[in-house]
């Protein structure tokens, strides 16, 4: 395959990438990552080597970690009780069910009926509710915050390094 191809896939890899981070249906930092390696792989690894992919490896995976965690820390922050955890991690995965509306509001919802079955109140469980979609607000800016700390390490990595 000619190299312009090769090239012209590695950047669409990290484009979708990027976009995926803001996006929970598509592994955001993971196509990052992806589309890195098909550049380092392209160049023969002369201007990006191993050391530079085992970073951008580690960022990686700090990115899936922090996605795990930040509907789970916006509601324990808020005082959520262990239903309302199970239920915004529930609600996170029936909401990609239903597309960018279910990704946004599905963990709001599983928290606030964990929250109400737990402790049956309803005003609790709005604010609780309010923690797991802040939280996951947050998660999103940090993992875009990741997500540009590898493209800087590999931009400097290909053209300084």
């Amino acid at each position: 395959m000619d190299s312009v191809w090769l090239w012209v896939l590695a950047i669409a890899l990290i484009m979708l990438g990027v976009i995926g981070t803001f996006v929970p249906v598509l592994p955001g930092a993971a196509l990052v990552f992806g589309g890195m390696l098909l550049a380092a792989w392209i160049d023969d690894f002369q201007r990006v080597g191993w050391v530079t992919l085992t970073i951008l490896g580690v960022l990686t995976v700090l990115v899936l970690v922090i996605d795990g965690v930040a509907a789970l820390l916006g509601a324990k922050r808020v005082g959520a009780s262990r239903l309302a955890t199970v239920g915004a991690t529930i609600g996170t995965f029936a909401g990609m069910l239903f597309g960018i509306v279910g990704i946004l509001i599905g963990p709001f919802i599983g928290a606030v009926v964990g929250e109400l079955i737990a402790r049956r109140q309803i005003e609790r469980a709005a604010r609780v509710g309010i923690g797991t979609w802040l939280g996951l607000a947050v998660g999103a800016l940090v993992k875009l915050a990741v997500v540009l700390a590898m493209l800087a390490v590999f931009i400097t990595a290909y053209f300084i390094g």
